[in-house]
């Protein structure tokens, strides 16, 4: 006997979308079955409306929680009920801007105690690679990291330094010898134009060229050629750094790639002046390079959609002056990022199965989460009921995450998460039910 049954008339499965009932038992998915299948006498059973589609958990690896160190900023409990009310039911949590930075076993220990009994979705960890730990990074792997991230420029924190090549040629040999995966921000410190600050948004986006991330994206796959490494390059904003991607797959590189919702849905020439909600490093660009994105993704050349959920507080945006070169650069987006993501791809012909698997499936995949991220026989139960046609506007103040700053205030969405489910049962924000994940080969720590 199964748990729970939901039927759906439209269900996002295997790439396309199709009338089907799931039989649920003990938080897992023992059968994908037509709508009207006979499942006996379920202790459950839900139907979705005919308005509303039945879609897998989504799957983001790429969320700053910012917890311990800079609970201000973010915490476990906000950023977790934020994922949960955007349909999102696993993230993986950035190893910088907490404080102590997730460098060592030591601080993930730390990390996890923190988050402890605070989550309302599941969450893993990324560690870090920052000069003179490389020592760290195997150790990190055997405690159950994803994979660790580096900077190859000023991070804006202190506690994470960036690698030169001596240290990043380091990071690489030591994570090919025990096959872990390096993430890196690859922007060239040195391709970077002075920047003085001020309110105009030009500006900030000529400081940061699509030359400097073209550089560094090189420099990380020749690096990562000659080591044997894996590498995933994150927030890619531009079309030469897309063209380092796609000609490094093309010699067998071990290398994928990410972009963001600000990216897909966001265009220069729409930033005012001064807002500097808008912010983020790479920055948003014109719309030749947001067209040039969505090819990548349409052709295979980036893997995966990713928030890059990067908040802080209202007060070092630095709203009041709308100086670029002083407001923290980051986008807080878990909650939003699907019904971004939908709006954009919609207008652009491109259907919702095509999105799922961008935020979904290849994420999962991306940091070993195979049970999770579809609806299919042995994953987990792990759902949520999107209104693909229902619009709504931004609100910042009824949003989840700790601080009301968004650049997608008053805009109108399409697409509305109704509910999120984990493990067969409805999220309740007040109910931290959510599980500390490590990588599937790695037994969990007790505790």
């Amino acid at each position: 006997m199964v748990d729970l049954v939901v039927r759906a008339e439209r269900a996002v499965v295997d790439g396309t979308e199709r009338a089907v009932s799931l039989g649920i038992s003990d938080g897992r998915i023992v059968g994908v079955e037509a709508r009207d299948h006979v499942w006996g006498q379920p202790a459950r059973e839900v139907v979705l409306g005919t308005d509303e589609v039945l879609l897998p958990g989504l799957v983001d690896p790429h969320v700053h929680v910012n917890e311990p160190g800079r609970t201000e900023w973010e915490g476990f409990a906000s950023a977790t009920r934020a994922a949960a009310a955007g349909g999102v039911t696993t993230i993986v949590d950035m190893p910088l801007n907490s404080i102590p930075a997730t460098v060592d076993p030591d601080a993930l220990a730390v990390k996890r105690a923190a988050a402890q009994g605070q989550c309302v979705v599941d969450v893993g960890f990324w560690g870090g690679a920052v000069p003179g730990n490389a020592d760290q990074l195997a150790p990190l792997h055997d405690a159950g990291v994803f994979g660790v991230k580096c900077f190859l420029l000023d991070s804006g924190v202190p506690e994470f330094p960036p690698l030169d090549a001596a240290g990043l040629r380091d990071a690489l040999a030591e994570l090919a010898r025990i096959d872990g995966l390096l993430l890196v921000h690859a922007e060239d410190g040195e391709g970077l134009t002075p920047h003085d600050g001020g309110p105009s948004f030009a500006e900030f986006v000529a400081s940061r060229p699509p030359s400097a991330e073209a550089s560094a994206v090189r420099t990380v796959a020749e690096a990562a050629a000659r080591a044997g490494a894996r590498v995933h390059v994150v927030h890619l904003s531009s079309a030469a750094g897309l063209a380092e991607v796609r000609a490094a797959k093309a010699v067998g590189t071990r290398i994928t790639v990410e972009t963001c919702p600000h990216y897909l849905a966001l265009a220069a020439d729409e930033v005012p002046d001064g807002d500097t909600t808008f912010k983020c490093c790479p920055p948003i660009r014109d719309r030749a390079e947001q067209d040039a994105l969505w090819r990548g993704l349409l052709d295979g050349t980036v893997d995966c959609v990713v928030s890059d959920h990067s908040p802080c507080t209202a007060e070092l945006k630095r709203l009041d002056e709308g100086d670029f070169g002083a407001a923290w650069g980051g986008i807080a987006s878990v909650q939003l990022g699907l019904p971004v993501v939908w709006t954009a791809a919609r207008r652009r012909g491109v259907p919702l199965p095509t999105v799922v698997g961008w935020m979904a499936t290849a994420t999962a995949d991306l940091v070993g989460l195979t049970d999770r991220g579809r609806l299919a026989t042995g994953c987990v139960a792990d759902f949520s009921v999107f209104a693909p046609d229902a619009e709504w506007v931004v609100d910042p103040a009824a949003l989840q995450h700790r601080n009301p700053v968004s650049p997608y205030a008053g805009r109108t969405l399409t697409g509305l998460v109704r509910s999120t489910w984990r493990r067969g049962a409805e999220v309740d924000p007040q109910v931290p039910a959510g599980e500390l994940l490590t990588r599937p080969e790695v037994r969990a720590p007790a505790g």
